[in-house]
């Protein structure tokens, strides 16, 4: 019995018998002959046999197969020129149906592309077929196989930390809270704590790839209730500064890698050209941002008038292509209230946080500071900030017995996928989307 054989290395086996498993894309059943093309997660292959009083159960098989059917053929390959998928072809010796698809799709996925995204959602493993679904997700395991490496290369060690909290980590706002033994827990909006935890530890440098939750019931194009984070803390820096250099290197490496991996596949597919970016990123001051925003046209709503909407960022972003012909651009220093209450001040100007946003194409992929490591100030500005002490006194202990400075960031993957593939909506870059709506399958 053979080996299964994937399709894309079909013409390394001509004129020998091979097994192909995979989907049914496509049927002609003709007077003379069958065709089927099938489908793998390596590409398309076509199957024939002829009908002949000896093959009539292979022939039967096939007259009633259906779209989308699992199978296993198994065959001799032979040249054919004039066949599309690879010039070759498989003639059948068998067939086996694995599991019949019901006649119906709700979904075809080698149809146009599904326009409303909740019957893609209502169906997303079907619509997962696609081709191009697959590529996205190959992408991502690329992105996390090169940040990884990266990391470790300089010296980070990978953590786990709990997604179970008994107090909110980010102050309380968009919070999933839920019962737990008969007290509250909350759903870890980020593992921030955890990563501070470890530089007390003196671990020096940490990085954690996990799920994140925040209760935002937004309905936007780049927002989920659920998300995979990328998170590092690393001890030791001067200033944000620091955390900002690392990340644009990090991110170069990371580009490198995808580039020479799926750069062809990319452009490809989606018409992207992924750019390797220049170091170090543009560097805009929060406040000549604004001036930036404001001369473009746009005022932002009264509750971001401290900040950068949706609009602020990409007309920031327009800026840095312009100006220095960048993809990326650092918005750094953020007003005190627009900031958690361990981002380190300035000391020549308390009124400004030693942090930053990084916009990519315009849209905000990550975002980072120097933490307050001193324990007096970081109860002082908690304070400051009208927040119960009690709650996040676990945390606070962990900066009284001697913790070093440091600093961080957070990205979330998914975006940074639809940014990079210039996807309308997260939801293409998410296996499985979490929304307000949205919780299965």
């Amino acid at each position: 019995m053979p080996t299964r054989t994937l399709t894309k290395d079909l013409r390394a086996h001509i004129g020998r018998e091979v097994r192909i498993q995979g989907w049914v894309r496509a049927i002609r059943d003709q007077k003379r002959i069958q065709f089927l093309i099938v489908r793998d997660h390596t590409g398309l292959a076509q199957a024939v046999v002829e009908r002949a009083e000896g093959r009539a159960d292979i022939n039967q098989t096939i007259a009633a197969l259906t779209r989308e059917s699992a199978v296993t053929i198994d065959g001799v390959v032979v040249e054919n020129a004039v066949v599309k998928t690879g010039g070759v072809e498989v003639q059948i010796r068998s067939l086996r149906v694995d599991n019949l698809a019901d006649p119906l799709l709700p979904l075809d996925p080698s149809g146009p592309t599904e326009p409303n995204p909740e019957v893609q959602a209502n169906w997303r493993y079907l619509d997962l077929r696609r081709p191009e679904s697959l590529l996205i997700f190959q992408i991502q395991t690329a992105i996390e196989h090169a940040m990884r490496e990266y990391w470790i290369r300089e010296g980070f060690i990978e953590l786990h930390s709990p997604k179970l909290m008994g107090s909110p980590s980010e102050g309380g706002a968009e919070v999933f809270e839920l019962e737990y033994f008969g007290r509250p827990a909350y759903l870890a909006q980020s593992p921030q704590f955890y990563k501070q935890m470890a530089m007390a530890a003196g671990f020096d440098r940490v990085f954690e790839i996990g799920p994140v939750f925040r209760a935002d019931p937004s309905f936007t194009t780049r927002h989920s209730t659920e998300f995979t984070g990328l998170d590092m803390e690393m001890s030791w820096v001067e200033s944000h500064e620091d955390v900002m250099a690392f990340e644009e290197r990090w991110l170069r490496y990371t580009l490198e890698r995808v580039k020479a991996q799926f750069g062809d596949a990319a452009r490809e597919t989606f018409g992207v050209e992924i750019v390797v970016p220049e170091v170090p990123f543009p560097r805009v001051p929060m406040g000549q941002a604004q001036e930036i925003v404001a001369r473009r046209g746009h005022t932002a709503p009264a509750e971001r008038k401290h900040d950068l909407d949706a609009t602020g960022e990409r007309l920031v972003g327009e800026y840095a292509a312009e100006e220095f012909g960048h993809e990326f651009a650092y918005v750094t220093d953020y007003p005190v209230d627009v900031r958690p209450f361990y981002h380190m001040r300035h000391p020549s100007n308390s009124a400004i946080t030693k942090s930053f946003d990084l916009l990519w194409r315009g849209v905000e992929i990550a975002t980072g500071a120097q933490r307050e490591h001193r324990y007096d100030v970081l109860v002082r500005q908690a304070k400051e900030k009208g927040l119960n002490l009690e709650p996040i006194q676990f945390y606070l202990e962990f900066f009284k017995y001697g913790c070093p400075p440091h600093g961080g960031f957070g990205a979330g993957l998914a975006r940074m996928l639809m940014v990079l593939l210039k996807l309308a909506n997260l939801r293409e870059a998410t296996f499985l989307f979490r929304g307000p709506t949205r919780l299965s399958p």
